[in-house]
C-alpha cells in the first residue's frame, strides 16, 4: 500500500511539473490591453503606483489584502498628459510600487522576478 502513495505522489509531481502548476500566480500580469495586479499579501495596500516603461503611471489611493487592480493601460499617461498607445508602444517592464499597512514598502516588477 506504501509504494502506491509513493507512486501517486511522485506521477502528480511530474504531472505538475509538466503542466507548470509552480506556486501562485505571478502578482502582476498583463492581458487584453489590461495590467492586473494582485495583492497576494494579508494586508492592506496604499498609494499603490503603477509604472509602465519608466514613463507611463496610474494607480489607485488602495488596494485591499487579497485584492486585485485591472488597470487599462489606455489609462496610463506620462507627466506631460501622454496616453500608452497600445497600437505603437510595446511594454517593457511595470514596476509596482506601494506602502502596506504595516508603513513597509511594496515593490513589484513584471515580468515577474526582473530586477
Amino acid at each position: 500500500m506504501m509504494r502506491r502513495s509513493y507512486a501517486s505522489a511522485a506521477a502528480l509531481a511530474l504531472l505538475c511539473l509538466v503542466a507548470g502548476c509552480s506556486g501562485p500566480p505571478d502578482p502582476v500580469t498583463v492581458e487584453d490591453g489590461t495590467i492586473t495586479v494582485d495583492n497576494q499579501t494579508d494586508r492592506d495596500w496604499r498609494n499603490v503606483m503603477i509604472t509602465v516603461n519608466d514613463h507611463f503611471r496610474g494607480g489607485a489611493p488602495a488596494l485591499a489584502a487579497k485584492g486585485r487592480l485591472n488597470a487599462p493601460l489606455s489609462q496610463f499617461q506620462t507627466a506631460h498628459g501622454q496616453r500608452f498607445a497600445r497600437a505603437s508602444q510595446s511594454i517593457v517592464k511595470i514596476e509596482v510600487t506601494a506602502t502596506d499597512s504595516a508603513g513597509e514598502p511594496v515593490k513589484l516588477q513584471w515580468p515577474f522576478g526582473k530586477q
